[in-house]
């Protein structure tokens, strides 16, 4: 393409947004179409040409619609390039102010982009943060905690007699007051009523309410209670509900744990000691990490405290806002009539997730200030390294994933997110005293 530069004026300038009005001359545009015409016509048949041997006004005649876009692509991305190529400018987005015109390829033709801006942001000395943070460290008392929770874990249940305790298992039989729907979910049917099922006394319930009430409880005798499921309850028919329960118990079974010779085979320990090295070691990784991530934090909140307000880029706020507003009514709405209580209080809603999305985006701005000064990015391989661990883990095959997040947006998301966690990474090393 031979134009090398277009006409450019900067309007409607702001703290955080700029708008560029691009003018593109008839002989400018005519360049740039006859260079389209040139590339196409390596890829098309023209009858009587060998590809690549069709005059430009031919294939811009036979294939006009392709032509204009990829010439409105070609002219949108060297103004992009113009934009950019200012080193005063600290661009975060930037997109087209509005559907361009429609335009002839022989005629003067204009368009106008739009970018958002990152703000000023006054950075206090954070290399001079510090932070104090236990380190990390295992007692002998969790490593044989850790014993004794996997014996338990793999022992076995046995029928007892006398009252039910903690951790019990309950054959029972029950019903409720509570009212079916038409064709219900196998799932909800069986937490309402059934004539043979378990019920264990511990978390997690399968009935709110339940280990209060039959802790203590025999066979053969009945219990009633009532149920209170959360509002955020797995099965949206019961969230929110009272449910009034007639619990029968028709046997008691208790876990006898396995003893530490089979728990060392079932692990694959040598012995005890090897075992409890092993417990130990993991629990010191873990300690680590929950230590790390509490220096995190708090490096990062007292990082906030002395940065002073600026200015958020309102485009982005209101696109931020929309996220948390979505997550929001994802972690909400299980139902029809949520949906209508959600949509009598949205203003509130809104207000709730435009508050979430300014601290996330006064964070990534802050953050991202900071990536710049330590020259912290992320390469192409760290992200689809990423991508190769997250579609193992939700059962995805990787170019599957890969395609899947592109669409829905999230690939620069997750970019985002892997440069923010990097930054926060390095202010703890220089957090940590």
């Amino acid at each position: 393409m031979a134009v090398k530069e277009l006409k450019m004026e900067v309007r409607n300038s702001g703290a955080t947004f700029k708008e560029f009005a691009f003018s593109v001359s008839a002989d400018e545009l005519k360049q740039v179409t006859n260079s389209v015409a040139a590339e196409l016509a390596n890829y098309v048949s023209i009858p009587g040409f060998r590809k690549g041997k069709a005059p430009a006004a031919m294939v811009i005649k036979k294939y006009n619609s392709d032509v204009k876009n990829e010439v409105m692509r070609k002219l949108i991305a060297l103004a992009f390039s113009q934009i950019e190529a200012d080193k005063n400018l600290d661009i975060l987005n930037c997109s087209l102010a509005e559907p361009p015109q429609e335009f002839e390829l022989d005629k003067d033709f204009q368009f106008v982009l739009k970018a958002q801006i990152a703000p000023e942001i006054s950075l206090p000395d954070y290399k001079e943060i510090k932070v104090d943070v236990a380190a990390a460290a295992v007692t002998d008392e969790e490593v044989n905690e850790k014993v004794e929770y996997y014996r338990n874990m793999y022992g076995t249940y046995a029928e007892v007699e006398g009252p039910a305790v903690a951790d019990d298992m309950l054959k029972v039989s029950y019903t409720s007051d509570f009212v079916l729907p038409e064709n219900p979910p196998q799932g909800l049917a069986r937490t309402v009523a059934s004539d043979d099922n378990y019920l264990w006394l511990n978390e997690p319930e399968l009935i709110p309410g339940s280990i209060k009430a039959l802790t203590g409880a025999e066979v053969g005798k009945e219990y009633s209670f009532a149920a209170e499921f959360p509002a955020d309850w797995r099965d949206a028919d019961l969230a929110g509900k009272t449910v009034n329960y007639n619990v029968k118990v028709h046997g008691i079974q208790r876990r006898s744990p396995v003893s530490e010779e089979e728990l060392c085979k079932r692990m694959q320990a040598e012995n005890m000691d090897a075992l409890k090295d092993m417990f130990r070691t993991v629990s010191l990784r873990e300690a680590e990490s929950k230590r790390h991530n509490e220096i995190v934090e708090k490096v990062y909140n007292e990082l906030d405290s002395k940065v002073p307000e600026f200015e958020l880029p309102e485009e982005i706020l209101e696109g931020e806002t929309d996220k948390e507003l979505r997550q929001l009514i994802n972690q909400t709405v299980k139902s029809e009539a949520d949906a209508e209580e959600f949509k009598k209080d949205m203003e509130n809603h809104r207000a709730k997730a435009k508050e979430l999305a300014k601290i996330k985006l006064r964070k990534m701005l802050i953050l991202r200030n900071i990536a710049k000064l330590e020259d912290i990015s992320v390469a192409n391989e760290e992200l689809e390294a990423q991508i190769s661990v997250m579609s193992r883990y939700y059962g995805y095959k990787e170019d599957e994933f890969k395609r899947m997040i592109e669409q829905n947006g999230s690939l620069e998301d997750l970019r985002g997110d892997m440069l923010m966690s990097k930054v926060l990474d390095k202010l703890a090393q220089y957090a940590d005293k």
